[in-house]
């Protein structure tokens, strides 16, 4: 994928079986976002394919990738209200995604050890709660393949050790999980499929360090 300034990411060639765990990984500036909304269907590729399942992009299947991927967070596209009230989100949430419930959300947070403190403004949770609280939001839908970004973004690391044990977690229900943080985690949950990428400042750095395959299988 191209942007104004030269290729946003390139060369990224990675499998990730059903219920498997991707974690994309690299400096600020190296595509990590970009590469995950490739992989959810809602950016446009340069060249190259995408799968997901039976379903490929670009072409006819398009739709069905978007609609079988859901994104959790991902950074300048996806992200909570920080002015609305926990309970408020949950609503608004079970509002915008025919048939999912406030039960369904609250069997999603219970998973991922996550209790929904519903009179809590968003943006004054603590950034354990709010990645877990948009997994849950994501999760309760029951999406084949769930997106989550910045997942060791603040906090301590206490808590981002929690945070990848919540994706392997989620993981392991059979929901394929594509991350991006700015390290793996140490050590990184069985069968995770890491994907570095470079800082792109440095033109003659390779665009990718990837695993076998390409796309994503869910």
């Amino acid at each position: 994928m191209r942007g104004p300034r030269g290729p946003v990411f390139e060369n990224v060639d990675v499998t990730v079986p059903a219920g498997g765990l991707l974690v994309v990984h690299g400096p600020a500036g190296s595509g990590r976002t970009s590469v995950l909304l490739a992989l959810a269907g809602r950016m446009r590729l340069g060249t190259g394919a995408l799968r997901v399942g039976r379903h490929r992009a670009p072409g006819a299947g398009a739709g069905r990738v978007r609609r079988a991927v859901a994104v959790a967070r991902a950074d300048g596209a996806v992200a909570a209200e920080g002015r609305l009230r926990v309970r408020e989100l949950v609503a608004e949430r079970c509002w915008l995604e025919k048939g999912l419930t406030r039960r369904q959300v609250v069997e999603a947070a219970r998973l991922l050890g996550l209790h929904l403190r519903g009179a809590t403004l968003v943006e004054d949770l603590p950034p354990l709660e709010a990645l877990l609280l948009d997994v849950a939001l994501a999760l309760a839908a029951r999406p084949p393949v769930l997106v989550v970004d910045a997942v060791d973004r603040d906090g301590p690391d206490g808590d981002r050790a929690l945070a990848w044990r919540a994706l392997a977690t989620v993981a392991a229900t059979g929901c394929t999980v594509l991350a991006a943080a700015a390290q793996p985690p140490s050590p990184p949950p069985p069968g995770t499929v890491l994907l570095a990428l470079p800082h792109r400042a440095d033109p003659d750095a390779p665009a990718a360090a990837p695993a076998s395959g390409r796309g994503v299988a869910a």
